[in-house]
């Protein structure tokens, strides 16, 4: 039976198992790794709190979307992790930044997709993370505006395998930007607000802080890309524009190079003394 302490429901392991949906096996087994704080034990009967429950839902939340345990300690060790707050900030973050909602979609769709010689290219999109396999016949997109994205290019003439190779160096370089932000926000704002212990007042604007710096992030990545695309076309169409017009003035300025072949003066000359000496 629920217990009240200062007016909170504490609840015995089997009744957390029960209402969490998480075996109470598996409840031992995250507090082993650290995952869980001990309960609060009262007449040698351990006692778990809204703490303990919030913290479970959030591990089932990440571990659906196929994040491993050690990442999701680390997660919840960078945030002190130990209250329904912490839990809810770590889900507001994970909101804001990854928003999209996966799609399933069967076999035969990825197969008519990834027909032909494309056929090895399904095992590349799973090996990339593009795609995650749920059973035997469905898959889970776990992008799908970027699947969709790497199907326009196809749409267009560009072979899936070379849409792949986009998709993995866009992650690639990505993953390098994502760092420099997260590294941002917990430099300039996690860590002061941390130090300061974490005061409630401060919260809300914590969550702001995070929802400017989503909007900023990707208005500041879409004009970087813009420019760097802009000055790279200027560039490399550039140089082609004054290849082709110095070829075209070296052709118009040598007489020699607008004869025909045969005509050339080295070939006529050949062919006279081939005349003068049958």
């Amino acid at each position: 039976m629920p217990i009240e302490i200062d007016g909170v429901q504490w609840r015995t392991i089997d009744e957390l198992a029960r209402e969490s949906g998480v075996t109470v096996r598996n409840i031992r087994a995250y507090q082993a790794r650290g995952l869980l704080t001990p309960p609060r034990v009262q007449a040698r009967t351990g006692y778990y709190g809204p703490d303990h429950a919030a913290r479970l839902e959030l591990i089932k939340e990440l571990q659906g979307e196929g994040v491993k345990l050690d990442t999701i300690k680390k997660l919840l060790d960078t945030t002190g992790g130990t209250t329904e707050e912490v839990v809810r900030f770590i889900r507001t973050v994970r909101e804001l930044f990854a928003p999209e909602a996966r799609q399933i979609v069967h076999r035969d769709e990825l197969a008519a997709r990834y027909s032909g010689e494309e056929a090895g290219q399904l095992r590349r999109a799973l090996k990339l993370g593009l795609l995650r396999e749920v059973d035997e016949d469905q898959f889970e997109e776990v992008s799908p505006r970027l699947m969709a994205a790497a199907q326009s290019m196809v749409d267009i003439g560009i072979p899936m395998s070379r849409s792949l190779d986009v998709v993995e160096q866009l992650r690639k370089h990505a993953d390098g930007i994502a760092k420099l932000y997260v590294e941002l926000f917990l430099g300039e704002i996690w860590r002061p607000f941390d130090d300061s212990g974490r005061p409630s007042e401060r919260w809300p604007g914590v969550y702001q802080t995070i929802e400017q710096l989503q909007k900023v992030s990707g208005e500041a990545m879409l004009a970087v890309l813009q420019l760097a695309v802009s000055e790279r076309l200027d560039v490399t169409f550039g140089r082609d524009i004054v290849r082709n017009v110095r070829t075209s003035s070296s052709v118009a300025g040598n007489p020699d190079d607008r004869t025909e072949p045969d005509d050339r003066p080295e070939r006529r000359s050949k062919r006279d003394r081939a005349e003068k000496n049958p």
